[in-house]
C-alpha cells in the first residue's frame, strides 16, 4: 500500500497548547477546548468571498435545474448528509435537490467504514448511480484534503462539467487543485492530534450552513430573516409556521391560522395574501412571476 505522508498535514499535526490536556482539570480542559473553537471562524473569515463566489455558482445551476451533491467519507461525509437532510423540512425543497453521498453507503453514517474512503472508482460508481450531469454541483468534503474517495469524485464531476467546490482544512491539497472552487479554512492542530471531528469538522459544517442557506435565500425561501417556505409537518413545525406569518404580517394568531387553512398551511401564500391583499389564485400567480420572492412580488403589484 501507498504510504501517506500525514505528518506534512496542518491537520494531523500536534498542538502545543494541549500537549497538557490528559493531566489537567476538566475545566481547564474544556477552557482549552474552547479556546481552539475560538480559531475557527476566524480561519473561515479568510474564505468568505470564495463562500460567496460559491453559493451564486450554486444558485446560478439550481435555477437551471441543476442538484446539490455533497461527497465525503466519515466525519465530512456525515455533515454533508446532515446539512442535505435539513434542507427539505427547513426549505420545503425535495429530497432531490440537496443530497448527500458518503464512502461506504447508509451503514456509513452510523459505523466506521474507513477503507471506502480509499476509492476513487467508488465515488465514480456512486456519482453514476445518481445520474450526474452537468447543471450538478458537487461539494467535495475533506478535511485532510487528500481523500482518495472526494478526490475522485471531483475529478469525474471535473470530466462532464458539472461544477466542483472543495471543502478542505489544508492548504494546497489534493482537492483543492481539482475543484473549481476551493474553500480552505485553515483552522490549526486539533485538540487531540488528527481528531478532525473537531475544528475542521465545525469549519466544514458552519460553511455547509453558508453555502446551503445562502443558496436558499437567493431562492426565495427567506422573507426578511423568515424561513417562509418551511413545511409545517409536525406539531412544532405547525406552531412555528403560525407565528412565522404573524411576525411577517403583523396579524394575530387567529387571524394567521384561518389564512393558513386556507392555503393549506402555505406559509409563503399566506403571508403574500395578507401583505398584498391579493385573492390566493391571484398572489399565487403574482408569486409565480417573480420566483417565489416575496419582496420582488410586492414591488411589481
Amino acid at each position: 500500500m501507498k504510504n501517506i505522508d500525514l505528518k506534512s498535514l496542518t491537520t494531523e499535526s500536534r498542538n502545543s497548547n494541549t500537549l497538557d490536556i490528559d493531566t489537567i482539570s476538566t475545566l481547564e480542559m474544556v477552557k482549552k477546548i474552547n479556546k481552539e473553537d475560538k480559531e475557527v471562524p476566524k480561519a473561515i473569515e479568510k474564505e468568505l468571498p470564495k463562500i460567496a463566489k460559491a453559493i451564486d455558482k450554486i444558485h446560478e445551476r439550481l435555477l437551471d435545474g441543476g442538484r446539490l451533491i455533497y461527497v465525503g467519507a466519515g466525519t465530512s461525509g456525515r455533515l454533508g448528509i446532515l446539512d442535505a437532510s435539513e434542507c427539505p423540512p427547513t426549505y420545503g425543497v425535495s429530497e432531490e435537490l440537496v443530497q448527500g453521498i458518503i464512502a461506504g453507503g447508509y451503514e456509513a453514517i452510523f459505523r466506521a467504514k474507513e477503507g471506502a474512503e480509499d476509492s476513487k472508482e467508488l465515488a465514480v460508481k456512486d456519482l453514476k448511480i445518481k445520474m450526474l450531469n452537468p447543471t450538478d454541483i458537487v461539494v467535495g468534503l475533506a478535511a485532510s484534503g487528500r481523500t482518495p474517495y472526494v478526490v475522485g469524485a471531483l475529478e469525474y464531476a471535473n470530466e462532464i462539467d458539472a461544477l466542483t467546490i472543495s471543502i478542505s482544512c489544508n492548504s494546497k491539497s489534493e482537492v483543492s487543485k481539482v475543484s473549481k472552487i476551493s474553500i480552505c479554512p485553515i483552522v490549526g492542530a486539533e485538540v487531540v492530534t488528527g481528531s478532525t471531528r473537531l475544528k475542521a469538522g465545525t469549519a466544514q459544517k458552519l460553511v455547509l450552513n453558508m453555502l446551503s442557506t445562502g443558496a436558499m435565500i437567493k431562492l426565495g425561501k427567506v422573507y426578511s430573516n423568515l424561513m417562509v417556505d418551511v413545511k409545517p409537518t409536525n406539531a412544532k413545525l405547525i406552531e412555528r409556521a403560525k407565528n412565522i406569518v404573524t411576525e411577517a404580517t403583523g396579524i394575530s394568531k387567529n387571524d394567521a391560522i384561518k389564512i393558513l387553512k386556507e392555503t393549506k398551511y402555505d406559509v409563503k401564500l399566506s403571508i403574500f395574501m395578507i401583505l398584498s391583499k391579493l385573492s390566493k389564485e391571484e398572489a399565487k400567480l403574482k408569486l409565480e412571476k417573480n420566483q417565489g420572492y416575496i419582496s420582488k412580488a410586492l414591488e411589481n403589484i
